[in-house]
């Protein structure tokens, strides 16, 4: 019996609104609410309170494959027709990329499409904001999603300014949407969100009791939710499947046909009340041979194997992928892609023909390997659960692995500019992945610099970091060394800004780098190198180091005649005069 599972997305009406839309993926199987019907009602009446205006948000938690997705996919499918529905997930592949699940939401609401020019997206943003009544925050969108955009207020603000007023604008944003409905908002996966947008939830934590929002944040049992305790904070834990529940699963997952009840028993044991475990493991075993259907049951056709089910779920998801034939290959070089990949890209990195890639692509749909979304050439595939993308990701070897990190990185760069534009990290981090540390440096690098000009500073850390960490591997030349100097003297500025000026780490990454500087010889970073470590000593109390450093930097002006350097030298000096209350000049009364 073919399934209907609906994913909501949000899109762009005629004439230039936001309004709900669900694109609908056909499947095989979309089994019978089961064993959730307790957490399923109080998502409900959490609802019901959202429609009188009160907003709640939810955390729901439960180890991988427990069912958190299934209950979400039942919410969405009960609020169907009283809600706007927006569905987010975060990456393993971006818990470094500022705002990611934030940006990607936006683009598929825009319904972006490579084809469109920047002005053309341009558009599309401004109809939207206006709808919203925030026409005057376009500047801040556009940013965010890395269109150009003229000159304007917003641009001559600070970056942590700019920051502020974009998490304001994402907020005003959202609740711009609960004018036409309620809204339900899911956001999956939390355990792999970066921290630019675990910050703006904490930010929507703070408003959300005003409106009608229903926010649900899915996360498993590792992640610790960074937020203070709030009335309308509520946790829910998804716990295992109690026998009866398992076994109804299965009887859902055959289709009513009787199974042997050795068979039964032994995913029920085996499985351990995980429920994608059990309906994996059923449907294994339907498909490896031991059972022959009569009349209207099934039978073994010889003795139960010992091994016959899998005793964990990755062995059971390796095991029906393994029969998958020449699909498995499309698979596992989707899941090298990521969780979520378009047909274009697995187009430019397949070696099969365009006939054999789409009949591998309908057989992972058919098996409820992958889940489409949208038709043709801009269609994307999602892997079913994370589980199975990193099953099919595992099973490769790690040379093939490398193979395919590097093909995916040459397609990226070469044939999708707006990627290498505005997602540098996902190149970055197939170039790590494939062991090309020399491609992957520059990268990483850029990102890091994006990342600080967006005042995402955690993640510029964990870029710039990850790229100083791949030096080691690059040839010991000039080369090298002026890239570690960029590196540190990028570092020290994110730095500052998450562990305060005084912070050890910040002495160390400018004091490598002066070290790089003297190696390297006279060169215009010295400047910047010695303000960083002025900042240091001079929080730090250490007074007469600063002024030493000072001095130095107002030499080094004069030395290279630059009027910007010789001012912010005497500004240094001034401010360090004032601390040492030393004046040399004569007060004339």
């Amino acid at each position: 019996m073919t399934g209907i599972l609906l994913t909501s997305t949000t899109s762009v009406n005629l004439d230039g609104g936001i309004e709900a839309s669900g694109h609908w993926l056909i499947g095989r199987s979309s089994h019978r609410f089961i064993g959730r019907e307790e957490e399923s009602n109080l998502l409900l009446k959490r609802w019901e309170e959202v429609q009188e205006g009160r907003g709640h948000m939810m955390l729901l938690s439960g180890e991988a494959g427990i069912g958190k997705s299934r209950l979400i996919q039942e919410l969405k499918e009960q609020l169907r027709e009283q809600s706007i529905c927006i569905e987010t997930h975060c990456s393993p592949y971006h818990q470094q990329s500022a705002f990611y699940p934030v940006i990607d939401y936006i683009q598929r609401s825009l319904q972006f499409s490579r084809e469109e020019t920047n002005e053309a997206k341009r558009q599309k943003l401004e109809r939207v904001m206006t709808r919203a009544h925030l026409e005057d925050a376009v500047p801040v969108v556009a940013n965010l999603l890395s269109l150009p955009f003229p000159t304007s207020a917003y641009s001559t603000l600070t970056p942590q300014r700019q920051r502020e007023k974009l998490l304001q604008v994402i907020v005003s944003w959202f609740f711009s949407l609960t004018r036409h409905k309620p809204v339900l908002t899911v956001w999956e996966d939390l355990h792999w969100a970066d921290p630019s947008t675990l910050e703006w939830l904490g930010h929507l934590i703070e408003h959300v009791v005003a409106a009608r929002l229903l926010v649900v944040l899915t996360f498993r049992p590792e992640f610790v939710p960074p937020w203070p305790t709030r009335s309308h904070l509520r946790p829910l834990t998804l716990s295992r499947f109690m026998s009866k529940d398992s076994e109804t699963m299965i009887a859902k997952v055959v289709r009513g046909k009787k199974l042997p009840d050795e068979v039964v028993e032994q995913i029920v044991i085996k499985t351990d009340g995980v429920p994608l475990f059990v309906e994996e493991s059923t449907k294994m075993i339907l498909e490896s041979g031991l059972l022959q259907e009569h009349q209207g049951a099934y039978v073994l056709t010889g003795p139960l194997p010992p091994l016959a089910i899998p005793v964990t779920v990755h062995d059971s998801l390796i095991a029906r992928l393994d029969r998958l034939g020449a699909a498995r290959e499309v698979a596992q070089l989707g899941a090298t892609c990521g969780r979520e990949f378009s047909y274009e890209l697995i187009k430019a990195v397949s070696p099969l023909d365009e006939p054999s890639l789409r009949q591998a692509l309908e057989k992972l749909v058919r098996t409820e390997v992958l889940y489409p979304r949208g038709i043709g050439q801009g269609s994307q595939y999602v892997f079913k659960h994370a589980l199975i993308q990193d099953a099919a990701y595992q099973s490769l070897l790690k040379s093939k692995r490398q193979q395919y990190h590097q093909q995916i990185a040459y397609a990226l760069e070469a044939q999708f500019p707006e990627t290498k534009e505005a997602e540098p990290e996902l190149l970055a981090h197939h170039y790590t992945e494939a062991g090309l540390s020399a491609q992957a440096v520059p990268y990483w690098h850029k990102s890091g610099q994006g990342a600080i000009q967006r005042s995402a500073n955690a993640e510029a850390i964990s870029h710039l970091k990850r790229a100083l960490a791949l030096l080691p591997e690059l040839p010991d030349n000039d080369a090298r060394v002026q890239l570690e100097l960029a590196l540190q003297t990028a570092l020290g500025v994110p730095l500052m800004a998450t562990k305060g000026y005084a912070a050890p780490e910040v002495e160390s990454a400018y004091a490598r780098a002066r070290e790089l500087c003297r190696h390297m010889g006279g060169t215009p970073q010295l400047f910047h190198v010695l303000g960083g470590l002025f900042a240091f000593y001079l929080v730090r109390g250490k007074l007469h180091t600063a002024r030493t450093l000072a001095e130095q930097c107002l030499r080094l002006g004069e030395n290279i005649g630059e009027p910007t350097f010789l001012l912010e030298a005497h500004r240094m000096l001034g401010n360090i005069l004032i601390f040492l209350a030393s004046f040399p000049w004569r007060c004339v009364t």
